[in-house]
């Protein structure tokens, strides 16, 4: 039976959520911070869960409205404060995931932060994909092996990845059926799974459900079986 090791997430319909309900996007954008921390808690009390990967801001999200973006940084900053306790809680180390350096000091050193003081945590590992784009990842990887003395390998460049794990199920809330420049090469066979609830609605008996539904699943990676 598969097991979901790893699970990456596309936390996609936040803004439609809220516009949906004649609310401001940002406030969509808070609702999917709580199903965050529900996700989260769940992944944490499920122990074949090793990895739970989530996208939160991407290399072309910068293109959104300025106000949003601003809002979307103090979101984030905020939410990491408070969720450290949670994390304890439950166990939880987290990793970033991404090119931090474009954001401002102050989010910087939160994140920092975070990372420094559930370094301990043996249980689930969350990791943010913040100002992440797995092209971006995947340049700067090659950029960092480019004068390699020997012919650059498969595994050579996934150690050099900001996310060196394999990605066993790969969801997408929201309705939209593409990849969106997420985790590209560590996805290579994960199954995949769209859904057409918004972010906000997404609830742990949804993933409980689609985990089920993965267990099922007859993976090959390119053999008979």
């Amino acid at each position: 039976m598969n097991q979901a090791k790893h699970i990456a997430i596309i936390m996609d319909g936040n803004g439609r959520w809220a516009e949906l309900q004649g609310k401001k996007r940002v406030k969509g954008h808070e609702a999917g911070a709580k199903v965050v921390k529900e996700i989260t808690t769940y992944c944490s009390n499920n122990p074949e869960i090793e990895r739970l990967t989530l996208y939160a801001f991407s290399t072309e999200n910068w293109k959104r409205p300025r106000l949003e973006v601003e809002f979307l940084m103090k979101l984030l900053n905020t939410y990491l404060k408070n969720e450290l306790a949670v994390y304890l809680q439950n166990n939880v180390r987290f990793e970033p995931i991404g090119d931090i350096r474009a954001f401002s000091k102050t989010l910087r050193e939160t994140i920092s932060m975070v990372q420094e003081k559930t370094a301990h945590c043996d249980g689930l590992v969350q990791s943010l994909a913040l100002n992440y784009g797995s092209q971006d990842e995947l340049l700067r990887a090659i950029n960092s092996l480019k004068d390699s003395e020997e012919d650059i390998t498969a595994q050579m460049l996934s150690n050099e990845l900001d996310c060196k794990h394999d990605v066993d199920l790969l969801i997408r809330t929201g309705g939209d059926h593409r990849l969106s420049n997420y985790l590209l090469w560590q996805s290579a066979y994960a199954e995949l799974f769209f859904v057409d609830t918004l972010w906000p609605d997404f609830k742990a008996g949804d993933l409980e459900k689609i985990i089920v539904d993965f267990t099922g699943i007859e993976r090959r990676f390119g053999g008979l079986k």
